[in-house]
């Protein structure tokens, strides 16, 4: 094999035109969850003891559907992707918990299994496309060869193939550029080629790791657009992993906020962006800036995400939050319903409890 070992693999398939109408067809499924996750736990072993960076978390993706993850750096969104994908790395493992992939437990695959299903069944698209390419070959060579790879497909097959994928994926004059090099497209056409690579096997799980994050806005709205696009049509699954709450907006069905390497909040994007339910998802609405209010100062968040041997007794957040109680530095909160978002915050469990 020539290309990177990031590069996605395709899967079963006819080749040719009929591969590229597959993007065309293929009408979401809501009723059926993809992507599975339950209480997954993962820990990193040092010299200074064993560290837990993601503590039971649990949330599921159906198919056609988007669910972003949000959260600062060190929430534990790219860390709950590695798992997922299978590319953790050590000393960090799975401790607790489950995976499961169209109803197929995948977390304790070996190796080699793994590498099998996110060739075929899991996409995967990177925050630097660059990661994915290989400088040495051309996009077309490493879009042939793993198609050819994947499929029982002749090189020229694979080419052909290649170049109505470039073309899925609004790549001018693909059949010119299919044979330049990475370094001759600029980022967001790399990053375009870099989606060809992940949906091109028709995955049923994508998970996209800060995917427009090194683009201009303009590049990123369109490389977003084309995703949500792909990916509906395709009937795919996508865990969206981003800082960028406006990117969550824009895209995803439902949204999963995290702090410390836990849930704070899950919900519809709607309702969670406009009545949000947790003090932390509510400082980070407050964070963005409005086109529609004029305000002197945003709202900030005071003090940092906490170090993974420093994680506070009780609710994670309490030392930032404006709104603490005393239970909430003694005892930690657990996700529990209201309305159609669920929120770990005992907050809310207050004041139920005194309504009664």
């Amino acid at each position: 094999m020539t290309t990177n070992t990031n590069t996605q693999g395709l899967g079963n398939g006819t080749g040719g035109v009929a591969a590229v109408k597959s993007f065309e067809l293929g009408a979401a499924d809501n009723s059926t969850n993809v992507l599975e996750v339950k209480n997954l736990s993962v820990e990193f072993t040092t010299r200074h003891g064993t560290l837990k960076a993601l503590n039971e978390v649990s949330f599921s993706i159906a198919a056609g559907e988007v669910v972003g993850v949000v959260g600062e750096s060190g929430a534990g969104k790219s860390l709950t992707g590695a798992a997922i994908i299978g590319l953790l790395e050590p000393p960090g493992r799975i401790c607790g918990g489950e995976i499961l992939l169209a109803g197929r437990r995948i977390d304790q695959l070996p190796d080699d299994q793994m590498r099998k299903i996110r060739g075929r069944e899991i996409g995967a698209i990177f925050q630097d496309p660059l990661t994915s390419l290989n400088p040495l070959y051309t996009v077309g060579h490493q879009l042939t060869e793993t198609i050819v790879t994947h499929l029982p497909l002749t090189w020229s097959q694979g080419r052909n193939r290649a170049i109505e994928l470039l073309e899925a994926t609004g790549i001018p004059a693909a059949r010119e550029r299919i044979d330049h090099y990475p370094h001759q497209f600029s980022g967001g056409m790399r990053q375009r080629v870099v989606i060809a690579l992940a949906l091109a096997a028709e995955p049923k799980l994508i998970v996209a790791d800060e995917p427009t994050t090194a683009l201009d806005v303009s590049i990123q709205a369109q490389i977003i657009e084309l995703l949500k696009k792909l990916c509906r049509e395709q009937g795919a699954a996508v865990m969206l992993i981003t800082h960028d709450m406006g990117v969550i907006a824009e895209t995803a069905d439902r949204v999963v906020v995290m702090y410390a390497g836990r849930i704070a909040e899950v919900g519809k994007v709607h309702d969670v962006i406009h009545a949000p339910r947790h003090p932390y998802t509510v400082g980070l609405m407050g964070s963005i800036p409005s086109i529609h209010q004029h305000v002197e100062r945003l709202v900030q968040i005071d003090g940092t995400m906490p170090r993974l041997n420093a994680i506070p007794q009780g609710c994670a957040f309490n030392p930032r939050c404006v709104k603490v109680i005393e239970r909430c530095k003694i005892e930690r909160p657990e996700l529990q319903t209201l309305g159609s978002s669920q929120v770990a915050c005992w907050l809310h469990a207050e004041v139920e409890k005194n309504e009664r």
